[in-house]
Parts: structure tokens; sequence; C-alpha cells
């Protein structure tokens, strides 16, 4: 039989007992939560949107903590008084502390965060970077394996990375080589492993035992926040480059 659950066995913050599928955030203090994270709770608490109805010492917490725009209606505050468990649809969730740290992690992946952190969109589209002291939440598609550079992983298996340069794009031989024969309308990624993320430099690279992406609307929200800024000439090309891999995924799919 199950072991029934119930705060005693909850001591601080951490995974629930044999359970690294669940995280329990011992809550004292406000944490901003990913929409949707939160599983029970024991205790008194409310989840305020940021979005709207914000004031006092929030709406302070908020604006000096929070500077991603593109994210801010996938966040609320949690604010109370008990034990607060999260998960994230059977992913492994686990727990990093910065200390004066600046870490950037797949905006998909983060759970929740304390407000001694600072979040700020990376130049890497579809990343957060988080700055300061605290404690933040991520999952990962299976264990997370922590790397020191130089390497090269695959996008999809890329949690994060601390105290290094962002990644740069590198592409194998074999699929430069194609490219310039017969130009990008020809040439379509099959394997997934033409094109790897390059880390150079000093740090931690944060990988997951998976090359499964979690969510990738997050990206696409990305693009979409570019596209006013493009002209004619370019909307037309990327209206063709969505076509090509629309049909070409279709293809592989059977449809």
């Amino acid at each position: 039989m199950s072991v029934v659950l119930d705060p005693s066995m909850l001591n601080g913050s951490d995974n629930i007992p044999d359970n690294g599928y669940a995280f329990c955030i011992d809550l004292t203090r406000p944490w901003f939560m990913r929409k949707g994270a939160m599983i029970a709770y024991y205790g008194q608490m409310q989840f305020q949107s940021m979005t709207h109805g914000l004031h006092g010492e929030l709406m302070h917490m908020v604006s000096s903590q929070f500077s991603a725009p593109l994210y801010t209606g996938d966040y609320v505050v949690a604010q109370g008084m008990g034990k607060l468990i999260i998960g994230d649809r059977g992913y492994d969730i686990n727990s990093y502390d910065l200390d004066a740290g600046n870490l950037t992690v797949r905006a998909a992946n983060l759970l929740a965060f304390e407000p001694g952190l600072a979040l700020n969109q990376s130049i890497v589209p579809g990343f957060l970077t988080l700055i300061g002291t605290g404690k933040f939440l991520a999952s990962s598609n299976g264990p997370v394996m922590f790397a020191e550079p130089p390497l090269r992983i695959d996008p999809e298996a890329l949690v994060g990375w601390a105290d290094c340069p962002s990644p740069s794009h590198h592409y194998d031989q074999r699929w430069i080589n194609g490219f310039l024969a017969a130009g990008a309308a020809a040439v379509g990624v099959q394997s997934g492993e033409e094109r790897q993320f390059d880390f150079t430099g000093a740090g931690t690279v944060l990988i997951q035992s998976s090359e499964k992406v979690r969510d990738d609307s997050i990206v696409v929200r990305t693009i979409e926040g570019q596209i006013h800024g493009l002209t004619p000439g370019g909307l037309q090309r990327l209206h063709g480059v969505i076509g090509q891999q629309l049909a070409q995924q279709q293809q592989q799919q059977g449809y």
C-alpha cells in the first residue's frame, strides 16, 4: 500500500519522499510559480496573477525582479503559509541554489523561483536567465547531467547553463556541404544531429537525459514577437520555410 501523505512528512523544501516527480515548497514568503504547476497545498495560500490586481510590496517585487514581459502571463505569485506541492506532468523535478550566480534555463523547464532571484529574458530564444541568490525549481525529461565545456550538445537535450558564455550554433560538414550544393530550400534536418549547440569557456552545462523538449509554445511565441519587424520579403521567406517544414513533418508522419 502506498504511503499516505501528511504535513508531518514534509520537512523544509524538498522532493516528496520517494518521489522525484513532485516537490514541496515550505512557503513562508512569496514565490514566483508557473501557472498550472500547483498540485496541492496544506495551509492558507493564494495565487496572484501578475497581469492585473498587483499593488504595494507585491507590485514592487514583481517590477524589480521579473524583467521578462514575454512570460508575464505564464507565472503567478504564490503567497501565504504552508506546504505547496508542485509537479510537471510526471517530469523529474530538481531544486538548484544560486549564490550571487547567473544561470540560464530553458523557459519551458522553469517551474518556480524565490524572489531573491531576478528573471530576465535571454538573448537565446526560448531561454530565461536567473541572476542573484536563491532557490529555483526546474523540470527535466529524465535525470539532469552536469558537464563542463568545451562540448557540443543536441539543442533539445539542453536544460541550461551557468557561469559560461551563451552557446553558438554548430552545423556538421555534411549539412553545410549539402546546403551550399543544393540551396537552403532543398536541405532539411532529417536526423536532428546536424545542428548542435557549441559551448566554450568555463562553467557548467545542464543536460537532460532525453532529446524531447517538453513544450515548444514559448519558442513559437518568441518568433511571433519578432514578426512585426519583418519586411514583406522577410514574411514571404518565413512563410515558405514554415510551409516546407510542415510538409516534411507531415510526410514523415504519413499524412
